[in-house]
């Protein structure tokens, strides 16, 4: 089964010491790597900081784009791992892996059983 394990971080994630940032992008890397030889991965980015999103709402009938991320909180999607995993607990076990240091991680099966393509 596949899982997308959403990776949700204060927004000022961006704003670290040149130090502190090599050390985070090294410690993804080795967990990137570690995945990617147990085979779970199956994609997955960083995403660009949450001020070059771009939302569409909609209601009443009519679509209203705005910029920025639909989310009105200082936790913002910065990055996504898609996996594959045994089960929920296997899923658990690679997110609990994910180096982040504050912040959540939503770990989310994927309802391929819907896809249309």
């Amino acid at each position: 089964m596949q899982y997308l394990l959403m990776i949700y971080a204060d927004e000022t994630y961006g704003m670290m010491t040149p130090e502190e940032g090599r050390a985070m992008g090294d410690a993804y890397a080795k967990f990137t790597q570690e995945i990617v030889a147990s085979g779970h991965l199956k994609g997955g980015d960083r995403l660009k900081p949450p001020s070059s999103a771009t939302t569409i709402r909609r209601g009443d009938g009519k679509s209203m784009t705005t910029d920025g991320p639909f989310a009105e909180t200082r936790e913002q999607l910065t990055g996504y791992y898609m996996i594959e995993a045994r089960d929920l607990d296997d899923a658990m076990a690679v997110a609990e892996r994910i180096p982040f240091t504050a912040g959540a991680v939503e770990v989310r099966p994927i309802d391929s059983l819907a896809r249309q393509y």
